[in-house]
């Protein structure tokens, strides 16, 4: 007997559980737009160095135009007839001129983030994925401490005021502070989440709830695309996709905090008071009577027991099963965060236009999860360890940066932007896979701080994925093959992970070990 039996007798997954995964998954959507925002409010618009004032030959704009970082010495060009093209050329002393046919304004063309400042495009995004890995240290410890709903409610409110915020950002530092914590504060929700989703919802649904919600994900990137196109402007874009937090905090409240939480922390009262809730709502009334504080104890005894005892970030690596679990999944949190960023964060490389090819990058997203969630309706569900075993194939041949699309044969480009969607939609199968997996992994007295620790390393691959772009100045196809064979060591780690399909969640380190330990007696009997 387990918490998952009470589950079962209030309702298993009845109407509170459909009504209280949509409400968590609706956030998914503009999470999507907070985490791939960087390529739209910081894309590089067409732009030249500017022609003075005092000079208006006819050839001069396209003397200027022949470099957006170089121009020809103006009186030199004014006074000679030489050919040009053996003339030195300067830096763009008078500035630059942006074009507004792709955007109305980016912070690229309002900071002048070109040519030499061109790093700080990219450190923007750095930065917000440094906030990202910042949160998932702090927020996974604080819910373990605080609860998943109040560290979620908290979540939503920071994002949704510093997400503003940064809409009216004066300058560029102020905006790269309000990003960093804007980014702790997507973390927050993404991890909370998901675990508070999982903590309430029977065993055998797992898998269609998070391969559902994951579609909110999905979704957005589209959604980004739209709002990105119809506004073109970079501060109203930031605002339109962070004030919908405010009501995403407003009716976060309705959110029961998870039993298993509240009993652990010996709050079992409130526990009850969850569970009666539920079963109120699920239409089983008559459960209310039956399911007492003694009753819920009985059937948590064991995870009560284990309760006493504190946990930190050094108990994922204590035990033998706890350590063959946390290194295989770092190695494929990195590896899977590394390449999908790799792929996502640089539209502008493909030749295409951007917003089309956000469209894209979205939409290959929904095959890929529905083949991750069932790819034959008339087999069992899909285990989490076959896609898992090698997560990103495609990326062995992706299209990795392009440095410069415009030297590329036109059918060349074509073969690597349609690699680039098939290792964007491996990727995205593989995020969805291992958001699950890893909260089946965890038992739940540390499952928080399990999520927090390899979400760490996940934000460690998104920061260090812009940074293999430099490497395509020694050899272009070079970031492709990091990026691919960081795909490839994810997928052998992964074959080391146990089985969860149809397995109750374990909820003590006691657990994972003895499930660790029959599976290495199982392994020893049949060789």
């Amino acid at each position: 007997m387990g918490f998952a039996d009470l589950l079962d007798e209030v309702g298993g997954f009845g109407r509170y559980q459909w009504i209280h995964v949509t409400l968590i998954s609706l956030p998914g959507l503009l999470m999507a737009s907070q985490n791939l925002l960087n390529n739209f409010v910081s894309g590089v618009p067409t732009h030249y160095c500017s022609i003075p004032a005092n000079h208006s030959l006819n050839n001069l704009s396209h003397l200027h135009q022949r470099s957006r970082s170089r121009s020809f010495p103006l009186p030199w060009i004014a006074n000679s007839s030489t050919n040009v093209s053996h003339l030195e050329t300067e830096d763009c002393i008078d500035g630059w001129t942006f074009e507004q046919s792709d955007f109305l304004a980016t912070t690229v063309s309002e900071w002048r983030l070109v040519c030499s400042l061109r790093p700080l495009k990219q450190m923007i995004q750095t930065i917000y994925m440094g906030g990202v890995l910042t949160g998932a240290i702090v927020y996974g410890s604080l819910s373990d401490r605080f609860g998943r709903r109040s560290v979620l409610i908290w979540s939503y409110l920071q994002l949704a005021v510093l997400g503003c915020s940064s809409a009216l950002s004066p300058t560029y530092s102020v905006y790269c502070i309000f990003r960093f914590l804007s980014g702790m504060a997507v973390s927050g929700v993404i991890i909370n989440g998901v675990s508070l989703k999982v903590e309430w919802i029977p065993t055998k649904t797992r898998t269609v709830v998070g391969t559902l919600s994951s579609f909110f994900f999905t979704f957005g990137q589209m959604v980004l695309a739209g709002l990105a196109y119809w506004l073109r402007d970079w501060r109203k874009l930031q605002m339109v996709v962070s004030a919908p937090l405010f009501l995403f905090f407003t009716y976060s409240w309705w959110y029961s905090e998870s039993a298993r939480w509240l009993v652990l922390n010996r709050r079992s009262e409130d526990a009850l008071k969850s569970l009666h809730r539920v079963a109120r709502i699920n239409g089983k009334s008559e459960m209310i009577e039956k399911i007492t504080v003694e009753v819920l104890h009985s059937h948590m005894n064991k995870e009560i027991e284990s309760a006493h005892s504190t946990f930190t970030v050094f108990d994922l690596l204590r035990t033998p099963g706890m350590r063959r679990i946390s290194i295989c999944l770092m190695a494929v949190w990195f590896s899977t965060s590394f390449a999908y960023y790799g792929l996502a964060m640089d539209l502008q490389k493909f030749g295409v236009s951007i917003y089309l090819m956000q469209i894209i990058f979205g939409a290959v997203d929904i095959p890929a999860k529905l083949f991750v969630f069932n790819p034959n309706p008339n087999s069992d569900p899909m285990s989490y360890r076959e896609p898992e075993q090698n997560p990103d194939p495609c990326l062995n041949s992706d299209p990795g940066p392009i440095p410069n699309p415009v030297s590329n044969p036109t059918d060349m480009q074509t073969l690597r932007t349609t690699l680039a969607c098939l290792g964007k939609a491996f990727t995205s199968a593989s995020f969805t896979t291992v958001y699950l997996y890893t909260g089946e992994l965890y038992p739940t007295v540390i499952r928080q701080t399990g999520m927090g620790f390899v979400s760490t390393m996940a934000r460690i691959g998104s920061m260090a994925a812009p940074a293999v772009l430099i490497l395509d100045e020694v050899l272009p196809a070079l970031p492709s093959l990091v990026y691919g064979g960081s795909a490839v060591l994810a997928g052998c780690f992964a074959c080391f992970l146990p089985e969860t399909l149809n397995v109750p969640l374990p909820d003590t380190v006691e657990d994972t070990d003895r499930d660790h330990r029959k599976e290495l007696r199982l392994t020893t009997e049949q060789n």
